[in-house]
């Protein structure tokens, strides 16, 4: 009978055959990427695919490290890498070591990613660049201190301003310690703040050369400068991160300089035509006033100046004898008024009816008494008279016979009288 086999062992003869396949060991497999995810240990695992098969595939952190863009879902890449068998699982699956994007550089992926990346954050924006100064006293130069670049920017400076101040903070401008260093030069200038605006430029190149342009740290470190940052990288066809991000681009390093510093020629020029209009116009303006004071010495007013004060004074006084004219008619419109109100008022006054013989009758606890119903006899009535007071008692009422009797007696005393 055949031998009988484990799963181990048939899984791990099926291994060695796949391990020892030379074709296997290094090959290149194009395809579409899909079910793609990172883990958080750094290892990425994706399958590749084309109209009828799917191929598992795992690319380890330490080789991931070292690729310029990102995988995508659908992307088209070329894989290298080995076959080998995951004896957990009983599968084969591609071991990627390299990858790029099947159809396009990865360099130019990378770069795109990165810009869509920044420029989604804000990187760009036009709203929080910078103005660089009109004249600055100090300018700083991130380069490298051997090439052309720096020769070139000093040229250009020395023919339009002889003596503008430069400081040059050497950096790398290819490799892969170039990025760090155009980091810390930018970092340099904004700690010591001993220049009013940095220039960050290098020569022409490939896409490879001018990559550490092309660096996220740098870009970070523009958008966060404190002071202005003009980016002249390669020539005018060439573009960089560094571009968008910074304040200004200059399509060449040449032209950084032109752009940073004014031609002293010209300075020169536009201050002696200003201060030749300064001239003229202190020139006119003193003509001006002089007419002036001709023309106010000149007027009445200044010859005889107190004959102003004197119309003045006679308007015052023809105003001053009209208001009391005014006054003198108020008064006498207001007092013919209270008196008609004081002849109303005395005619109300209880007072003007006490006089005519009339008194006012109260009870002892201060009522008003207007009928005798209210009385009894022995009541005390206190009456209020028109000068003084005095207390009477009651006796009884007095009918309308006695009230004509009363009466005539009073009439028969008077004529006796």
């Amino acid at each position: 009978m055949q031998n009988c086999l484990t799963v181990k062992e048939l899984t791990g003869y099926i291994k060695q055959l796949v391990d020892s396949d030379m074709l296997l060991s290094n090959v290149l497999v194009s395809g579409e990427i899909s079910n793609y995810k990172l883990h958080s240990s750094g290892h990425m695992y994706f399958s590749l695919k084309d109209e009828d098969t799917v191929l598992k595939c795992v690319m380890f952190r330490l080789n991931n490290s070292r690729m310029r863009f990102r995988p995508e879902e659908g992307m088209r890449v070329i894989v290298r890498g080995y076959i080998s068998v995951y004896p957990a699982g009983g599968t084969y699956q591609l071991y990627a070591e390299e990858m790029q994007p099947d159809g396009t550089g990865s360099l130019y992926l990378a770069f795109e990613q990165l810009k869509k990346k920044l420029g989604d954050q804000g990187y760009f924006d036009a709203d929080r660049k910078k103005p660089l100064p009109v004249l600055p006293k100090a300018i700083g130069v991130v380069t490298s201190p051997t090439g052309a670049v720096i020769r070139d920017i000093l040229n250009v400076l020395g023919r339009r301003f002889d003596n503008a101040r430069v400081i040059i903070y050497p950096s790398a401008v290819q490799g892969a310690d170039a990025p760090a260093q155009l980091v810390k030069g930018i970092g340099y200038f904004n700690d010591r703040r001993n220049v009013d605006v940095i220039i960050i430029a290098r020569g022409g190149g490939s896409l490879e050369d001018l990559w550490a342009f092309n660096d996220e740290r740098l870009a970070k470190a523009i958008y966060e400068s404190k002071l202005p940052v003009i980016s002249a990288v390669g020539h005018e066809t060439d573009f960089s991160i560094s571009d968008f991000v910074a304040d200004l681009r200059a399509p060449t390093p040449s032209a950084a300089a032109e752009l940073v510093m004014p031609e002293k020629r010209v300075l020169k020029e536009r201050v002696e035509f200003l201060q030749k209009r300064l001239s003229n116009a202190l020139v006119n303006a003193l003509k001006r006033e002089r007419q002036r004071i001709l023309r106010l010495s000149s007027s009445r007013s200044i010859i005889k100046p107190f004959e102003v004060v004197d119309r003045k004074r006679l308007m015052l006084d023809s105003v001053y004898r009209h208001m009391l004219l005014i006054h003198k008619s108020c008064m006498q419109t207001h007092r013919g008024r209270l008196q008609v109100l004081a002849g109303r008022l005395d005619a109300l006054s209880p007072l003007t009816v006490l006089a005519r013989g009339y008194a006012v009758a109260q009870g002892e606890d201060g009522s008003l008494i207007t009928s005798v119903k209210a009385l009894k006899t022995g009541d005390r009535i206190k009456l209020t008279l028109a000068e003084g007071k005095c207390w009477s008692r009651f006796e009884s009422p007095i009918d309308d016979q006695d009230e004509a009797l009363i009466s005539s007696k009073s009439n028969s005393i008077k004529k006796l009288e």
